[in-house]
């Protein structure tokens, strides 16, 4: 007679997973499993004589929450404590740091982003790009222009989020591939709410929208397009590097009532792009917007910021501002 083996009892003596495995499926490194276990008491329980701890089901339940809380901006601190939960003992005993707070400091080349006096949702969006975890990072922005709206998300979220980005760039060289994430989580998000936006009113003439040419860096027009279109206003959005043929020949097309030339960098800010441009009946506006113009002729506006842009653009087409 064949004698069937036992089937294990749930949690008894099953054995749980490892560092390496429990770091795959949370999606952050094995090194910061071990520091939350060194420094806040979230290790694995399980421990079987001449073999390593593992994690059990109840310990990555306590992780997700901890990982959970982080996204949402919480500070390490805090998360490890709605981890254990009221009343809880950790696994291990906990270091604390000497001065409050310290172990929590955001490190331009560690794990954390820069991002001192920003609110918990950029702390959030912050780790949350640190880890690439880009659907964490599209619902964050998406949870912030629900409860703030479109230009405040952009002025304190978002923004500071890419200031410290750069400045980890500026000092370790690293980086790109976080800057590409967010980008593309903020493009999603906000090209969403314009195609979600009413339809304008048919007599409202359209806002050119254009990079330079040889400037690649369009995120800030697709910020400005969708805030525009939740306020009524049509945009033709053209992107980054436009030729200057090409920008013409959209001018043509589309007879828009203004043009909005974006310029990151010095080098692209060329007046030649607004000296190119055509005249057309009925005629339109020019404006320039990014940091990389010095000067503009004065019969060009410049448009210092998104708040800036957003209310001088709908005082000049006459349409309500409803951000």
């Amino acid at each position: 007679m064949t004698t069937q083996p036992d089937t294990p009892r749930p949690g008894a003596d099953t054995p749980g997973l490892t560092v390496a495995a429990v770091a795959r499926r949370l999606g952050i490194a094995p090194a910061t499993l071990r520091t939350w276990d060194r420094r806040y008491g979230l290790g694995p329980s399980a421990h079987t004589a001449g073999s390593h701890r593992r994690y059990r089901p109840a310990d990555l339940a306590r992780l997700e929450v901890m990982q959970r809380a982080l996204l949402q901006g919480v500070t390490p601190a805090e998360a490890a404590r709605l981890a254990l939960g009221p009343g809880s003992a950790p696994s291990s005993p906990v270091l604390l740091s000497a001065t409050p707070g310290v172990a929590d400091q955001a490190r331009v080349g560690g794990s954390v982003l820069r991002l001192g006096g920003a609110g918990r949702r950029a702390r959030g969006i912050g780790r949350a790009a640190l880890a690439m975890d880009a659907a964490a990072v599209r619902r964050l922005v998406d949870d912030a222009v629900t409860a703030d709206g479109l230009v405040p998300t952009w002025d304190t979220v978002v923004r500071p989020v890419f200031g410290a980005i750069a400045e980890r760039w500026e000092s370790t060289g690293a980086g790109v591939e976080i800057e590409h994430l967010v980008s593309e989580a903020v493009i999603a998000v906000y090209g969403a709410r314009a195609l979600a936006a009413p339809r304008p009113p048919a007599e409202v003439r359209p806002v050119l929208l254009a990079c330079t040419p040889g400037e690649r860096h369009s995120l800030p027009l697709s910020v400005l397009a969708a805030v525009l279109a939740e306020c009524g206003v049509p945009c033709r959005p053209l992107g980054a590097d436009l030729p200057l043929d090409a920008l013409v020949a959209a001018v043509q097309r589309s007879a828009p009532a203004a043009v909005v030339l974006w310029a990151q960098e010095r080098r692209t800010a060329d007046p030649a792009a607004i000296d190119g441009l055509p005249r057309t009946r009925p005629a339109f506006r020019s404006f320039t917007a990014g940091p990389g113009w010095e000067s503009t002729p004065a019969s060009v506006t410049h448009l210092g910021s998104l708040t800036e842009a957003v209310d001088t653009l709908c005082v000049f087409l006459g349409v309500t501002h409803r951000n």
